[in-house]
C-alpha cells in the first residue's frame, strides 16, 4: 500500500532558522551571443530588398492604395520596443542586445555606437552594422520552439513588403538564404525593417494592409544570414534608403540628432530575466540543438535541486541578494552574491540537497538594481511505502558517536547533509541486511539531515543532532 507521507513532523518544534550564505561557489558565468563576424544581409540581398519594397510602393501608388502621402509628410515615428514576451512565457524578460547601430565607417574593428562606446561591429570588407540587434534570453532556440518571443510594430504603419517560408535555423554566416522579414512604411515615409523572423510566424496581413503600434509581426527567429534567434532592427529615412536612422539619441549618433523611441531605453540596462528551478543543470546545447532547460517545479524531499537566476547587462561591482524561504515563509537561505564582470548575460546557479524536509510551496527570490523575481517551487509529499516509512526511525537522536537505523525495511544508502546543503558522508550497502547504523565519531557537532533510501527507492528524511 502508498501513501503521502508529509515530513511536517520532522520540523515540528523547529523555532529556528539557518539564513546564512551557503559555503559553495556557483556554476554558470558569462552567456555569449554567437558574435557576428560578416554582415546580416549579402549586397545582393539588400538590393533585392530595396527593388521588393520598391514595388510594393509602387504597386500600392498605381492602386491608390498608398497610406504615405508626400503632400501631408508628417513627422517621424516614436517606436515602442519591438519585442515582447508572449502570454504564454513564464519569465520575468526575454531579450538582450548585443549590437547598437555603428556610426564609424572605419573597419575593421573601429566602432563607435551612439553612446560613443563600442557595442556594435563591423567586417573585413567594409560594413558597419547598420541596425539594433536583440536576442532572445534565457534558451533562445527553446523560447523560438515555443513562440516566445513576439516581434510586433515599432510604430503604425502599412505593410510595403513580406517574406516568408525560409529557413529559420542558421548557425553561421555561409549561407545565402534570404531572412523572413516584414517592412513597414510610416505617415512619415521612413521605412523600418524587421528580419530573422520565424519560418511560418508571420502576421497573416499582406502587402498594403495597415498595422498598429504594438501589432504582432512573427516570432523571433534565425532565417537568413544568423548565429541565433535574434531581431534585427534596421530604420531609414525613406524609400530611397540614402539616410540609415539610429533610433537612439547620443553625442556620437551621427545619423539624427532626436530620439526615435517615445521612451528610450537605457545603453545598459541591467535586470532579472528568469528565476528558475532545475533537476539539473541546464544545457546550452550546439546551436541550433534547443538547450536541454532541465527546468522543474516539483520536486521530492530529498531531492537536488538547481536554483538558477539569469541576468541581462550584468554590470561589474553589482551585487544580487539571493533567497530561499520555506513555506512556512522562515528563511533557508539568505545571502548577496558579488558580480564581478560586465555581461550582456549571464547565469549562476547553485544546487542542494537535504534541506527541504518541509513539505509544500518555496520560494526562490532574487534581488537586483531594485527589481525583486520570485519563483515558486513544491517541495511535494514524497510516495514511500507506508509500512516501512511509519517503521522506520532512528536512536539515539541527538546522538554523540554512533547513530542506529531501526527499519522493517532494507535501507540500502544513506546520506548525512548539513545545514547548507553540503553532504557530509553518504553510505551504500547491497547487503542482505542493508544499512543499521552509522558512525558518527568523525563529524562536527551540529544539526544535520539524514536521507535514507530502501531498496524499492523509497525515501525518508530524519533531523537529528550530533553532540
Amino acid at each position: 500500500m502508498k501513501t503521502i507521507i508529509t515530513f511536517l513532523s520532522l520540523v515540528i518544534g523547529l523555532t529556528f532558522c539557518f539564513s546564512q550564505s551557503p559555503l559553495q561557489e556557483p556554476n554558470g558565468g558569462e552567456y555569449i551571443f554567437n558574435p557576428p563576424q560578416e554582415s546580416c544581409l549579402t549586397d545582393q540581398q539588400r538590393t533585392l530588398i530595396e527593388q521588393e519594397t520598391s514595388s510594393g510602393i509602387a504597386l500600392l501608388k498605381s492602386q491608390n492604395r498608398l497610406a504615405y502621402n508626400e503632400a501631408n509628410r508628417g513627422t517621424h515615428p516614436l517606436f515602442i520596443w519591438p519585442v515582447q514576451k508572449s502570454s504564454s512565457s513564464s519569465y520575468n524578460e526575454i531579450y538582450g542586445v548585443s549590437n547598437y547601430v555603428d556610426h564609424n565607417t572605419s573597419f575593421p574593428d573601429q566602432l563607435t555606437d551612439y553612446n560613443c562606446g563600442a557595442r556594435s561591429y563591423d567586417t573585413t570588407n567594409g560594413y558597419n552594422h547598420q541596425g539594433l540587434d536583440v536576442y532572445s534570453w534565457p534558451f533562445g532556440w527553446y523560447l523560438m520552439d515555443n513562440d516566445e518571443v513576439e516581434i510586433i510594430a515599432g510604430a503604425p504603419g502599412q505593410i510595403i513588403a513580406k517574406n516568408d517560408g525560409n529557413f529559420d535555423r542558421s548557425c553561421d554566416f555561409s549561407t545565402t538564404t534570404p531572412w523572413n522579414a516584414v517592412y513597414i512604411q510610416h505617415s512619415d515615409g521612413s521605412i523600418a525593417w524587421y528580419g530573422h523572423l520565424k519560418n511560418g510566424s508571420l502576421t497573416s496581413k499582406n502587402i498594403g494592409d495597415m498595422v498598429s503600434e504594438g501589432e504582432f509581426l512573427g516570432v523571433m527567429g534565425s532565417s537568413g544570414v544568423s548565429t541565433g534567434p535574434h531581431l534585427h532592427f534596421e530604420v531609414y529615412t525613406d524609400a530611397n534608403y540614402t539616410q540609415l536612422v539610429d533610433p537612439y539619441a547620443g553625442t556620437c549618433n551621427t545619423m539624427n540628432t532626436e530620439s526615435w523611441w517615445q521612451t528610450q531605453r537605457p545603453y545598459n540596462s541591467p535586470g532579472i530575466n528568469a528565476v528558475i528551478t532545475h533537476s539539473a543543470p541546464p544545457v546550452f546545447n550546439a546551436c541550433p540543438t534547443t538547450e536541454t532547460t532541465n527546468e522543474s517545479d516539483s520536486f521530492d524531499n530529498a531531492d537536488n535541486i538547481y536554483f538558477a537566476f539569469y541576468l541581462r547587462d550584468q554590470v561589474a561591482g553589482s551585487s544580487i541578494n539571493l533567497k530561499i524561504t520555506r513555506p512556512d515563509n522562515s528563511t533557508l537561505y539568505n545571502w548577496n552574491f558579488d558580480l564581478n564582470n560586465d555581461f550582456y548575460s549571464s547565469y549562476f546557479y547553485w544546487n542542494f540537497s537535504g534541506v527541504f524536509a518541509m513539505s509544500g510551496e518555496w520560494t526562490w527570490e532574487a534581488t537586483y538594481f531594485g527589481e525583486t523575481v520570485s519563483h515558486s517551487f513544491n517541495v511535494g509529499s514524497l510516495s514511500i511505502d507506508e509500512d516501512s516509512s511509519e517503521s522506520t526511525s532512528i536512536y539515539p537522536n541527538p546522538a554523540t558517536d554512533v547513530l542506529q537505523i531501526d527499519t522493517n525495511t532494507i535501507i540500502t544508502n544513506a546520506n548525512i547533509i548539513d545545514v547548507t546543503g553540503k553532504s557530509i558522508l553518504a553510505i551504500s550497502n547491497q547487503n542482505s541486511v542493508g544499512i543499521k547504523s552509522i558512525d558518527l565519531s568523525n563529524i562536527a557537532k551540529g544539526m544535520y539531515f539524514l536521507t535514507l533510501k530502501g531498496e524499492s527507492g523509497e525515501t525518508k528524511i530524519h533531523r537529528f543532532i550530533k553532540n
